[in-house]
C-alpha cells in the first residue's frame, strides 16, 4: 500500500490558492464556471490529483488567456480521449512545465 493516496479529498481551495499563488476568489470563479473537478460535498475538498487539473486549469487561464469555454473544451478532450495513465503523465510535464515558470509569468484574474 502507497503512503500517499493521490485520490483522496484532503486540500480546500484556500490551500490550493496559495500553493497556487492565487486568490480564493478566483478558484472559485473557476469551480462556479464548472472549471474543477466536481465535488458532491458542501465541505468541498479536493485531492493532489485534483490540484493537478487546478494547476493546468488556472495555467491556461491566467498564462494562455483561454476562456471558460476553451477550457472546458480541452478538459473534455483530455477526459474524452485520453485513459488515466496518459492523462496523469500529461499533466506531470505540464506540471514541469508550470514549476519554470516564474511567478511574475502566472497572474492572477479574476475574469476569464
Amino acid at each position: 500500500m502507497a503512503l500517499l493516496n493521490n485520490d483522496k479529498d484532503v486540500l480546500p481551495l484556500s490551500s490550493i490558492a496559495e500553493l497556487l499563488s492565487a486568490k480564493v476568489r478566483t478558484l472559485k470563479m473557476y469551480e462556479e464556471k464548472k472549471l474543477l473537478p466536481p465535488k458532491k460535498e458542501t465541505k468541498k475538498l479536493y485531492s493532489i490529483n485534483d490540484v493537478k487539473i487546478i494547476s493546468f486549469v488556472h495555467y491556461l487561464a491566467s498564462v494562455k488567456k483561454i476562456n471558460a469555454n476553451g477550457i472546458k473544451y480541452i478538459n473534455e478532450m483530455l477526459s474524452n480521449n485520453m485513459d488515466e495513465k496518459n492523462k496523469t503523465e500529461f499533466l506531470d510535464i505540464v506540471e514541469q512545465k508550470l514549476e519554470k515558470l516564474s511567478g511574475s509569468e502566472v497572474t492572477d484574474i479574476e475574469t476569464i
